[in-house]
């Protein structure tokens, strides 16, 4: 029917709408916009009396539509009082909230509103009376007793107000409203009267009342009544209904009266008393009265029997832990006499793990040493604590495992009592029968102490034919004997190290050694060493450390030493198969040709440096099956012959790749730029594969064409891609440049 109306226009698509939007958001976004576009109410005027009359009469017609319209809404009812309010008419205020409370006498906010009118209205009598309803119908509203009782106070009307807390307290509500009472008495130093509010306090709640009772005598000075007080609660509580609480606020006060028995015996009474679980704090308080004012000792033999009683709960039911052991032991020993503290080790160490395994052992093994160092430390009995030592070495299964700390302390042990010999018996035992690698190098730390250099000796040679494959301990005896200015032999000891067939750490051995010879200066020997460890691998760091060794001597060959020796690195390592490490070395020669080298030196060197290229190889899964392709970067080295044809290859697929890249750039070129563009500089060979050079064409082998294969591959695959990254664009130009650099050598040899 649109096309009946002029004005609309007919709808011409009629697909849905991409958003959809549902009824209820149309018809919210329609009441939003209602609201916004609603003008403002007009602001009226009134000018006379008549004007007047006619808008209360609107008003009250509107409010009274309201009421009936729904008699239970109290704001309604409310917002009319509060208006009749606003004009001053009190009476029709009073008698619209009559009216509301016969609809619900039991609301809250009804009665407030409507004694607060009467406040404010000066009407203090209806005030009263209004106060009066309410707490009749709702006691238990304390809101309305502290409104009652605040206005009769700020009247003056002391009377009434107690009266009024009289009734209140008959209802027996919380102690909030307790203290408003004593407070109210206290303000007017009515201190007699606040106590016997005090006594019926106390007899409705539990201890904290008979606390803050107490401590209100004592606050005003009366010391007798407070401990009273307590002497009360205590025997009203009785030993069934006991707290802690009660007990700790009585000796905090006889504590502040300075009767610190008083308060000793009122602790020990209460742990009497209290089950344990249940002192804490009591336990807590009486440790630091003890540590403040009294004897230590007693408060720990009661702490010490308690936790004592729990440590013996928890090792009955699990023998084997020892963590319990160790807590227990460290509360004896700080407590108990040393019988005691031998029987619960006793008690201990007598739980032998079941299993003879070491991990089974470590925790256990700790008892014993515990057990040592304190008969050692404490008690001061040495032949009690070699006893023990003894014990725990026959207890371990030394032919299974053993503790060399064990061992060491044992020997340490007998070296603080000066018997050295005891000490070397205890030693060579346990080299005997279990030698391991701590105990043979605490043993040498031990005569090195004692700088018995030649039992060191001795010590090392075992050492050695224990385990010769073990680095270090070749190092440690070269030093002891470049320590004592036995050269020779520790040259010797370096040449017995580097002949062993087998060790753990060779290169650790050799840089030793090497710089060894350094430091004595025998720059000769240290070139044979290089030579003889350079016969041994090909390492890229061992070529480095030896040119850096060479520049580090101050004579006046040290450059060409350096040189050769990076000549003579690059020559080993053409058959290298990790390039890494050969551009590893390039690298290296090109700093120190930077550094030290001229012009010449330095481009022979970036001659050298590789091409990085892009490549592509085949995946395999472990099944066997296609897994793809992966790219990885390769290095191309110049003085390679075999790579000869491939970096030339490169170079030119290079440039037909940018000279593609200009036409494309540039169509509307004319035929003679086209053709110069195409056609090769001067001086460069042609791009067609045939016209390579004869020598060049003949060197060509069977993977050298399976390389140029993977390059072709390579450049097709860059050829159809229409766009690369910055950082390829970056290695192109400098491939091409390259490639421009190495056509133009080829030319020369040419």
């Amino acid at each position: 029917f649109l096309w009946e109306f002029p004005g609309k226009m007919k709808v011409k698509n009629k697909a849905p709408a991409e958003v959809q939007i549902t009824a209820e958001q149309l018809l919210r976004e329609a009441k939003e916009r209602e609201l916004e576009l609603l003008p403002p109410p007009p602001k009226q005027k009134i000018t006379d009396e008549e004007e007047l009359n006619d808008y209360k009469l609107r008003k009250r017609k509107g409010f009274e539509d309201n009421i009936r319209k729904n008699r239970t809404v109290i704001s309604n009812w409310i917002k009319y009082a509060q208006w009749e309010e606003s004009l001053k008419e009190i009476q029709r205020a009073r008698s619209i909230y009559e009216r509301a409370l016969d609809v619900d006498h039991r609301n809250i906010t009804l009665w407030l509103k409507y004694a607060e009118m009467e406040m404010k209205s000066r009407q203090v009598n209806h005030a009263r009376n209004i106060w009066d309803r309410a707490i009749t119908i709702l006691p238990r509203v304390n809101q309305f007793w502290y409104k009652y009782t605040y206005m009769e106070e700020m009247l003056g009307n002391v009377a009434g107000c107690r009266q009024a807390f009289e009734r209140w307290m008959e209802w027996e509500p919380d102690e909030q409203a307790w203290h408003s009472y004593i407070n109210f008495e206290l303000r007017y130093k009515e201190v007699d009267k606040a106590r016997t509010i005090y006594e019926r306090y106390i007899l409705s709640g539990g201890v904290k009342n008979w606390i803050k009772y107490a401590r209100f005598e004592e606050r005003h000075g009366y010391i007798a009544h407070s401990r009273k007080v307590y002497e009360r609660a205590v025997e009203f509580f009785g030993e069934v209904h006991v707290d802690e609480n009660l007990f700790v606020a009585f000796a905090k006060f006889e504590e502040t009266q300075k009767e610190f028995e008083r308060v000793r015996v009122i602790y020990k009474y209460a742990l009497d008393r209290i089950p344990k679980h249940q002192a804490q704090e009591l336990f807590k308080f009486y440790t630091m009265f003890e540590k403040k004012f009294g004897d230590r000792r007693g408060i720990e033999d009661v702490i010490v029997s308690k936790r004592r009683f729990q440590y013996e709960e928890e090792v009955k039911a699990n023998p084997h832990n020892y963590d319990a052991w160790f807590d227990y032991l460290r509360l004896v020993e700080n407590d108990a006499d040393p019988d005691t503290v031998r029987d619960v080790y006793e008690r201990a160490i007598a739980n032998i793990p079941p299993i003879q395994e070491k991990r089974h052992w470590k925790r256990y093994i700790y008892l014993w040493i515990n057990y040592a160092l304190y008969e050692e430390l404490e008690v001061k009995d040495p032949e009690k604590t070699r006893q023990v030592y003894q014990a725990s070495l026959d207890l371990i299964p030394h032919k299974k495992f053993t503790f060399a700390k064990i061992w060491l302390l044992y020997a340490q042990f007998e070296i603080r009592q000066k018997n050295l010999q005891g000490a070397r018996k205890v030693m060579g035992t346990a080299i005997g029968k279990c030698p391991k690698n701590k105990l043979l190098k605490g043993y040498i730390e031990l005569e090195l102490q004692l700088r018995e250099f030649d039992r060191c000796r001795k010590l090392y040679e075992k050492y050695l034919e224990f385990s010769p494959e073990n680095c270090t301990t070749w190092i440690k005896f070269s030093e002891l004997e470049t320590i004592l200015g036995d050269v020779e032999r520790a040259r010797a000891i370096f040449e017995l190290a580097i002949g062993q067939p087998r060790l753990d750490m060779p290169e650790v051995l050799w840089k030793s050694y090497i710089d060894f010879e350094i430091e004595q200066e025998e720059f000769g020997n240290t070139r044979n060493l290089y030579k003889r460890l350079l016969q041994r691998t090909q390492h890229v760091k061992v070529w480095i450390s030896y040119a850096k060794f060479e520049l580090s001597i101050d004579s006046g060959e040290r450059l060409e030493k350096c040189r050769q020796i990076y000549e003579e690195a690059n020559k080993g390592m053409r058959n290298c198969e990790e390039k890494e490490e050969r551009l590893m070395l390039l690298e290296s020669w090109r700093d120190f040709e930077r550094e030290f080298g001229s012009d010449s030196t330095m481009d022979r060197v970036r001659k050298l440096l590789p091409e990085k290229v892009k490549k592509r190889r085949k995946l395999t899964a472990e099944d066997g099956s296609d897994a793809g392709w992966e790219e990885y970067y390769d290095y191309i080295f110049p003085e390679d012959a075999a790579n000869q044809p491939n970096l030339k290859l490169l170079a030119m697929a290079k440039m037909w790749k940018r000279q593609q890249i200009q036409e494309d750039e540039s169509p509307e070129k004319s035929p003679e730029a086209a053709e110069e563009t195409t056609s090769p500089p001067s001086g460069e060979p042609a791009a067609a594969p045939e016209n390579l050079p004869e020598n060049d064409s003949d060197r060509n082998t069977a993977a050298e064409q399976e390389q140029e294969k993977t390059f072709d591959d390579r450049d097709d695959s860059d050829s159809s891609s229409e766009s690369d990254s910055n950082e390829e664009d970056d290695g192109k130009k400098k491939g091409e440049e390259n490639g421009k650099k190495e056509e133009g050598g080829d030319e020369d040899k040419e």
